[in-house]
């Protein structure tokens, strides 16, 4: 299959991301990871990407295309692949289509998962991260620390980062509604939006979204 997965910060997609390509046996296929890979390996795009985000600018919807463009022409995309964090924007979907129409393959499904603000706001203003180990992340409300502001693990501060505060959730959710939630208008008019609430258990959400892919609804 190949699908492209949206959703605000804070619905879960990494996570979800990453169990979907794991039951579909397919790549997970990630700007971050795109741009993180490219840059390791000093590509030219890498390079490229690199001058724009060192100067604080954003990095050209034509070099996010470039990156994506050569990632889908490795072997193991032959069979499918999922997208997470791209296409980002409606000229990002338009270039996508492009592309795969020029290879003679479609996409199959845009999944969509959907969380209330005010619950994908209570997500991401709730982490705390230790700051020995950023790897140990617990929430106020649903992985709450024995001690408060204590790592359990080893015993290191846990604080909140910058981009996790209320505001900064709130300015990265209208980002969201304003650049990319028009993409789902665009593939919805294609008939390829597959909608899901992605409240509730991980396995559960996972589940639900296996069964709307596989139906189609």
């Amino acid at each position: 299959m190949r699908i492209v997965l949206v959703g605000p910060p804070g619905a879960g997609k990494g996570t979800q991301a990453t169990r979907l390509a794991e039951k579909l046996r397919i790549p997970h296929i990630s700007t971050g990871d795109l741009f993180r890979a490219n840059i390791s390996r000093q590509t030219e795009l890498g390079k490229l990407a690199k001058s724009y985000m060192d100067a604080g600018n954003l990095v050209p919807d034509e070099v996010t295309i470039a990156m994506a463009k050569d990632r889908m022409a490795q072997p193991d995309a032959e069979g499918g692949f999922l997208l997470d964090g791209f296409p980002r924007n409606v000229s990002q979907a338009e270039a996508l289509d492009e592309l795969l129409k020029t290879e003679g393959i479609k996409l199959d499904a845009v999944l969509d998962l959907e969380a209330p603000e005010d619950e994908v706001v209570k997500r991401i203003a709730g982490r705390r991260v230790c700051r020995k180990d950023s790897a140990h992340v617990f929430h106020v409300t649903y992985s709450p620390p024995k001690q408060d502001g204590v790592c359990d693990h080893c015993g290191g501060e846990l604080y909140q980062r910058d981009d996790d505060s209320e505001e900064t959730v709130r300015t990265r959710l209208e980002v969201y509604h304003t650049q990319t939630e028009p993409i789902i208008d665009y593939y919805r008019a294609q008939g390829l939006v597959v909608t899901i609430s992605a409240m509730g258990p991980v396995d559960e959400v996972t589940g639900r979204a296996l069964e709307a892919l596989k139906s189609g609804q």
